[in-house]
Order: C-alpha cells, then sequence, then structure tokens
C-alpha cells in the first residue's frame, strides 16, 4: 500500500511540471505571446531571469515533445527512489544548469528542459553506480534507448540552433549531485537494504533462562552464588 503511494505521488509531482510547461505552450498559441525574451540570455542582468524560466519556455510543439517523455520517465523514477531528497536534486540541476549556461554560453537566448532533462539522466546514471542500484542504472539506460546517438551530440557544439551548452551543464551538474548525495541513505533504497539486513540479523538470537535447584524450597530464595543462566543462540538453518 504504501509503495503505491509513493509511487502516485511520484507520478504527481512529475505530471504536474509537464502540465506546467505545456500550460505554458499552451498559453502562447492560444494568444499570440512569444516567451522566447524569457530565457537565458548569457551575462546581462535581464538574461539572468532565465535562470528560472528558460526550463519551462520551448521554441515549439516538437521541441515540448522530445522532453515531455524523457522528463516523464526520469521524474517518475527520480520522486520514487530517491523521494527523500529529489525536490533538492531537482532544484540544485535547475538552478545549477541555468547558472552555468549564463555565465558560459553564448550569446543567444536559450530555452527549454533539456538541460534538467540531462541533468536527471545523469543522476540517475551516477547514482546507480555509486549505489549499485539497478532499478535506477535500467531507468537511465532506457531514456538512453530513447535519446539514441543524440544524447551524446547534443552535447557537441556542431548545431548553432541547440543549446548544447544547456545540455552539457545539465550533465554535469547532474554528476555533481550524484557525487554529493551519494552517501544519502533515501527511500527505496533503505528498504532494499534493511531487507537485505534483516536475515542476518535474524540468524542469531538469545535466550536467558533463570531456574533454582531442586534442592532449594520453593518459597526460599534462591542464593546469588547458586543462580544458574543458560544462553541459547539461535541459528537459522540455511535452506
Amino acid at each position: 500500500m504504501q509503495e503505491g503511494i509513493k509511487l502516485r505521488r511520484s507520478i504527481y509531482y512529475t505530471l504536474a511540471f509537464v502540465a506546467l510547461i505545456w500550460g505554458i505552450k499552451i498559453i502562447e498559441f492560444s494568444f499570440g505571446y512569444n516567451f522566447g525574451q524569457f530565457g537565458i540570455l548569457p551575462r546581462t542582468l535581464s538574461g539572468s531571469v532565465g535562470i528560472f524560466t528558460a526550463p519551462l519556455i520551448h521554441g515549439d510543439i516538437y521541441h515540448l515533445l522530445s522532453n515531455t517523455l524523457p522528463i516523464t520517465i526520469l521524474g517518475v523514477g527520480l520522486f520514487y527512489f530517491y523521494d527523500k531528497i529529489a525536490l533538492w536534486v531537482v532544484l540544485l540541476i535547475y538552478l545549477i544548469t541555468g547558472f552555468w549556461v549564463w555565465i558560459a554560453a553564448r550569446d543567444a537566448y536559450h530555452i527549454g528542459a533539456s538541460g534538467v532533462v540531462y541533468g536527471l539522466l545523469t543522476f540517475l546514471l551516477f547514482s546507480g553506480f555509486f549505489r549499485r542500484d539497478s532499478s535506477t542504472l535500467a531507468i537511465s539506460f532506457i531514456v538512453l534507448f530513447l535519446y539514441g546517438g543524440t544524447f551524446l551530440t547534443g552535447m557537441i557544439p556542431e548545431n548553432s540552433g541547440i543549446s548544447w551548452e544547456s545540455h552539457l551543464m545539465g550533465a554535469i551538474a547532474g554528476v555533481f549531485c550524484a557525487v554529493y548525495f551519494r552517501n544519502y541513505k533515501i527511500g527505496a533504497l533503505v528498504k532494499q537494504e534493511q531487507e537485505e539486513d534483516q536475515p542476518a540479523a535474524n540468524q542469531l538470537g538469545q535466550y536467558t533462562y533463570h531456574y533454582k535447584p531442586k534442592s532449594v524450597e520453593p518459597d526460599s530464595e534462591v542464593p546469588k552464588e547458586q543462580r544458574y543462566i543458560i544462553k541459547y543462540h539461535l541459528h537459522q538453518e540455511n535452506k
């Protein structure tokens, strides 16, 4: 029951963000707006607003669709397996990526959530390696399969129309978060470790019995030196 609640919560949080970016695009189409000016314009004061708004803005429907599926898969995986720190991971990747793009990227407006996608992907991938967790590794490989070779080429400055800086900075931010949170005990991973440790803890039990010799009257107090202590160690048989 608890796992089902956590899964629904993970889906809810992720779809809330997806609904937000789709809602913004629908408003643009419906009213003829262009929110491109709210992207990141590096090294300008007005462009620093994009650190907070750029991942919410997309150039067209194809741009939005290309980010929707990986965000959904990675977001659900993050909030399910890393529920205790998921919000911190998203916030750090979101802000660190935006700030680095504002500092170092080309002089152009940078928009889209693909930097966050790259950050979530590398976080789950490297965190899975650090923790030897097959579940998060599987999620990362699924998204890598969906991206194909474009994951690596997306970080190479080949196409001037693609913000490869956002991809690269997002990927680095994800690795940074994986390293920073590598020792945190969290969510489903804690439960898995507890289940693995439980059989070992049950292998040894100790019971202490006190009894008095037959020569002593029932109503008399047993002298301390005549008390016997028997300790039994119960070892679980290997099946």
